[in-house]
């Protein structure tokens, strides 16, 4: 049976809308990786915790590998992960959301690979379009049902962490094109494309970043404006997952690779 997945991201850290939760482990070739098991509309859906249960796990020590793994051998097909990010763009206010369409990978000590050449197999993925095309279709039109304020674009930029970004960087990365930063998405989007699954991105723009905020950085502000913006979110979530159809295909189960 072909299920749904939802990644939580920081102050996304229940099921809230499924129902017949059951607390499961997955063993994978890169550990075990806790999840959670319900249903949303006669649907199965997996909810995972990136940063653990109970947020313990830092940023750059996520078993994103594990994780992707243990949704793909679950039989899962699609993915919605959520996102707390810093805008560097004016336009981008927190508590906005942000579908992300493109990335850049300023990650430094990451696993970031399924293909290590290992047995002499040497695979190089397209990247043209990271984030698929079809589930962010469905997220714009549920977004636009619910009259939420959704920018359809950003180019996300990962960093290492766990520590927030210096304001020459953050003058750097916008030099670059880019929108928001975080510390999670790669190499998330990554190996969710080399495991042949469709996956996108519902940011939430928690704070302006180094630099561009009057103030200094925290978490505290971040979970607050999360936990602000969580009735909406679960409102798009709930929306989003209603209108996927996990038996449905697109590029993203094949990619294009050499």
């Amino acid at each position: 049976m072909a299920r749904l997945a939802l990644i939580g991201g920081t102050g996304v850290y229940d099921p809230h809308m499924l129902g017949s939760v059951r607390d499961e482990t997955v063993s994978t070739p890169y550990g075990v990786v806790d999840i959670s098991l319900g249903t949303f509309q006669g649907v199965e859906v997996v909810f995972m915790q990136r940063h653990g249960r109970g947020h313990t796990i830092p940023p750059h020590m996520v078993n994103y590998r594990g994780n992707i793994w243990a949704l793909k051998e679950l039989g899962v097909t699609k993915v919605v992960a959520t996102a707390a990010v810093g805008s560097m763009n004016d336009a981008m206010k927190p508590g906005h959301f942000v579908l992300l369409d493109q990335f850049i990978d300023f990650t430094k000590n990451r696993p970031f690979t399924f293909f290590d050449g290992e047995g002499g197999l040497v695979v190089h993925t397209d990247f043209t379009e990271p984030y698929c095309g079809s589930m962010r279709k469905v997220i714009q039109e549920a977004a636009a049902e619910l009259d939420l304020e959704l920018h359809p674009k950003g180019c996300y930029v990962c960093v290492e962490g766990p520590r927030f970004e210096t304001p020459a960087e953050i003058t750097a990365y916008r030099r670059l094109g880019g929108d928001v930063v975080g510390m999670t998405n790669v190499p998330e989007v990554v190996l969710a494309r080399e495991a042949g699954l469709c996956y996108a991105v519902v940011a939430t723009v928690t704070n302006l970043a180094a630099g561009i905020s009057s103030a200094p950085i925290s978490h505290t502000e971040v979970d607050e404006v999360m936990e602000k913006a969580s009735e909406n979110l679960r409102s798009l979530l709930k929306a989003v997952f209603g209108k996927l159809d996990p038996e449905s295909s697109c590029s993203c189960s094949g990619g294009v690779r050499e």
